[in-house]
């Protein structure tokens, strides 16, 4: 593949050149966002054990990071407005955590194994400490060091087409040749930042 060139493509640089190539959704899915937990959607959440969690910094750049565990992970209260999970121990970078001190906007996207829909969940988030629900996050007995508390804006239900097409509940469809491992990856990452 050569490289980009930006002056060889079409650039799509406003929302009426977007409804030129994209039709307008259907009424029924422009309005499906609602600003709490159902009672369906909390059982969905509380079942899965990955998720991820999109956070921008005051600069704007974004981080997205997987999580995910043998335990619950996510608590969702009573009032059908607010959920919390577990920050548990990683690389130490803590990217997201970073960007929530700057800007506590938060993006979730919930996945169950074998299921071809995800849930979506936007709000704001908190970095708590110490609550009376971190008892409920514990892994192994061990109540995490720090979670987050996310007052849920926006949810909805997100369709499956790209999880279905993917196939990547599939094993059929998985790889059968040897994927690069961590260190692999890590140690090629590197290599770029010595390159002249």
């Amino acid at each position: 593949m050569p490289a980009w060139d930006p002056s060889e493509a079409e650039q799509v640089t406003s929302d009426e050149q977007l409804r030129e190539v994209v039709e307008p959704p259907h009424q029924e899915i422009a309005e499906k966002v609602v600003s709490g937990i159902d009672r369906v959607s909390r059982r969905f959440i509380e079942r899965s054990r990955l998720f991820f969690v999109a956070t921008a910094g005051e600069d704007a750049r974004i981080d997205v990071s997987p999580r995910g565990d043998t335990a619950r992970s996510v608590v969702v209260f009573d009032d059908g407005k607010t959920l919390a999970y577990a920050e548990r121990p990683g690389n130490r970078r803590m990217d997201g955590l970073h960007n929530l001190l700057r800007n506590p906007q938060v993006g979730m996207l919930f996945l169950i194994p074998g299921v071809n829909h995800v849930l979506r969940v936007n709000g704001t988030a908190t970095i708590v400490r110490s609550a009376p629900f971190m008892a409920d996050l514990a892994l192994k007995g061990v109540p995490p060091a720090l979670a987050v508390v996310v007052n849920v804006e926006e949810l909805f239900v997100h369709c499956g087409r790209a999880l279905l097409k993917s196939g990547v509940w599939r094993p059929g469809t998985w790889p059968e040749d040897e994927q690069p491992g961590v260190m692999a990856l890590f140690e090629s990452q590197q290599a770029l930042k010595h390159r002249v």
